[in-house]
């Protein structure tokens, strides 16, 4: 009993702390979904938060790579590192320094990003006429189309499709991870409790054995007893 009782506790204790962790994923899905709303909202503010984490995760991953190439100095791709790091720590300082000036030729790049690719599917689509024709042409005429409305508004566009795509991203991996955390706490209420059912119906199968046993046992009693007479 206190070894049932025990285990009994470390289950329930590694129950809670599952739940625990599900929860904690959900309420993070959550603040990542309320931001992509405010900044679906906000699409400027959006634009230039998305510009200042870029750049300083630039620089930061520049600093990193200068002490990793320090530290690795004797090997042959020291200087490329070095130069490497240099270029993260420059692009990033840029990026920090003018915000707006770097969404102005990121935008600029994802628009003519759009225009390639969706010019690209658009040509591969109507060549090849493979199974998928029909939705790789409406992914091919979108893309094209998305490019020439951004460039069409550039620079304007700057201050909001960057802080869109950002935003659209946020939310979606917010409202993925709302799912995976309810998901995984109805898993985890689902699993506890299957044991519980397991050994109530096995309780009541050996009991209905035994009901069994007994009966057989006193019709052969009877049985032998006729016989005798």
């Amino acid at each position: 009993m206190a070894g049932t009782t025990r285990a009994e506790k470390d289950q329930h204790r590694r129950e809670k702390k599952l739940r625990r962790g599900f929860g904690r994923l959900a309420a993070l899905g959550a603040i990542l979904a309320l931001g992509g709303l405010v900044g679906l909202v906000y699409t400027g503010v959006a634009t230039l938060t998305s510009m200042l984490l870029f750049g300083w995760l630039l620089l930061i991953c520049g600093v990193v790579g200068l002490l990793h190439a320090v530290e690795s100095r004797g090997s042959n791709f020291f200087w490329l590192a070095v130069v490497v790091a240099a270029l993260n720590i420059a692009a990033g300082a840029v990026v920090i320094r003018y915000p707006e000036t770097t969404a102005e030729g990121l935008t600029m790049f994802a628009a003519l990003l759009f225009l390639t690719g969706g010019l690209f599917r658009l040509v591969g689509s109507v060549v090849v006429r493979g199974p998928q024709f029909g939705w790789t042409l409406v992914q091919g005429a979108f893309g094209l189309l998305l490019g020439v409305l951004v460039l069409a508004d550039w620079p304007d566009s700057s201050l909001y499709v960057l802080g869109t795509f950002f935003s659209l991203a946020l939310l979606f991996d917010g409202l993925g991870l709302i799912a995976i955390g309810v998901g995984g706490r109805r898993v985890v209420s689902m699993v506890t409790e299957q044991p519980v059912d397991r050994g109530d119906r096995g309780t009541r199968e050996n009991a209905d054995k035994s009901a069994e046993t007994i009966d057989q046992a006193k019709r052969a009693e009877g049985d032998s007893d006729q016989s005798h007479n």
